[in-house]
């Protein structure tokens, strides 16, 4: 793997970004969140990408953020910059926001230790697939700051009574607990998690990338905008889909008992 602070390769339709800071643990560095916000960028457009992969390397997703830029984001505000702590924690909301409402379906996939800014990209991933004994937990407030830019997607993620527990205590929990509490979807034993991820992309596939995408943005729509609104933008997106080319080959394919072109290479 590269010495890069996050490696990405496109395999198919898939775009695999890895966390790569072993020996850190993965801590999230100023370095990989600018990496992985202009992956994203450079991904939004690329139509042959259909889903997007986080993973950490070496048996770990990511330990949170890394102490030494907080050193340096010190020394920075003894130089003058006042408001260097400030920019430095906006840019990780800044990734969290793109990987949330990125357009394509983006999938996580979490072991070993899972806290802080880990926790908050499993957070805001489409999908979330944990092994039953990683390390989830917001030890922030154990350090004396706060999860400034990862409660908010928590609390949209399991709701405010099980955030207020997590941040306000500190605790750690197990990859089994976090699907239970909906931080993650699914939680298997280590070993079986490529095949879980596997069988993962393998659903996504199965659907339209464009009627994906659409979907998505309706979704986002819901928390945003009044019930009326979203019901007619639906109705205006359902249109343009019936119309699009996607969907004359669903039906087509649905009344030709057939697989649809967009998952035949995924079919075995």
């Amino acid at each position: 793997m590269s010495d890069l602070p996050v490696a990405s390769e496109q395999r198919g339709g898939v775009l695999h970004l890895t966390l790569n800071r072993p020996d850190k643990r993965n801590a999230m560095s100023l370095a990989m969140v600018e990496t992985l916000i202009n992956e994203l960028d450079a991904a939004a457009n690329n139509e042959t990408i259909r889903a997007i992969v986080i993973r950490g390397a070496g048996g770990h997703f990511c330990a949170g953020g890394d102490i030494s830029d907080m050193a340096q984001a010190r020394q920075a505000a003894m130089a003058g910059n006042a408001e260097s702590f400030q920019q430095m924690n906006r840019l990780f909301g800044t990734l969290l926001t793109k990987v949330n409402e990125q357009p394509q379906t983006v999938v996580c996939v979490t072991e070993g230790a899972v806290l802080g800014g880990g926790m908050g990209l499993a957070c805001v991933a489409d999908i979330t697939l944990s092994a039953l004994e990683a390390k989830f937990g917001l030890p922030e407030t154990t350090l004396g700051v706060v999860p400034a830019q990862i409660a908010p997607f928590l609390v949209q993620r399991i709701g405010l009574t099980a955030t207020r527990r997590l941040a306000l205590t500190g605790a750690r929990f197990t990859g089994e607990e976090a699907a239970r509490l909906g931080v993650a979807h699914e939680a298997v034993p280590t070993e079986a998690l490529d095949a879980l991820l596997e069988n993962t992309l393998k659903q996504i596939q199965q659907c339209a990338p464009g009627a994906n995408r659409a979907t998505k943005a309706l979704l986002f729509n819901t928390l945003r905008n009044p019930l009326t609104q979203v019901l007619d933008d639906g109705a205006e997106a359902f249109a343009q889909a019936v119309q699009s080319a996607e969907g004359a080959e669903g039906t087509l394919a649905f009344m030709q008992k057939r697989l649809p072109k967009w998952a035949e290479d995924n079919h075995e």
